[in-house]
């Protein structure tokens, strides 16, 4: 396996096990935690957000590159996975620890709560068959090389 294939499946397995985190925490506290278990669990995924934008990037970045006409569904996602962190997930992960840490958990709060859980499954979702297609195309990737291998020997 090429570096740069290691990178990319460590960086969008990465992207994946944080955003199922941040949702399975999310949940959870909301579900069994107190006002300040929530208000720890939105600090902690504001920050979590700093890794995972680069686990993205670096995803989409060596993804891009490896201009495999069998990807082309993987690269169909990433502008879906992306725009729905930049423009859905990020400002709902903002503006519910705002809410969270004013103490403010009201109609508005439960509205975008609501909002970011469904983002999230939908990014895990994308980030899942990504996942799936990627797996495909390495054992793809590795027959054709064996076999490219064995006649070579012959």
């Amino acid at each position: 396996m090429r570096v740069k294939t290691k990178i990319h499946a460590i960086a969008g397995s990465l992207a994946l096990c944080l955003i199922a985190s941040f949702w399975v925490a999310t949940l959870g506290a909301e579900s069994f935690g107190s006002a300040e278990t929530v208000i720890q669990v939105k600090l902690w995924v504001l920050y979590g957000i700093g890794l995972l934008i680069p686990c993205i990037i670096m995803a989409g970045a060596t993804g891009v590159s490896f201009k495999q006409a069998r990807a082309q569904h993987k690269l169909k996602r990433m502008p879906l996975i992306a725009m729905n962190g930049i423009f859905v997930l990020i400002p709902c992960a903002y503006f519910l620890y705002t809410k969270a840490f004013a103490g403010e958990f009201d109609a508005v709060f439960w509205l975008v709560q609501a909002v970011e859980l469904v983002a999230g499954v939908v990014n895990i979702t994308l980030l899942g068959l990504n996942l799936r297609d990627g797996l495909r195309l390495t054992r793809k990737s590795a027959f054709v090389s064996t076999a490219y291998k064995k006649n070579e020997a012959v």
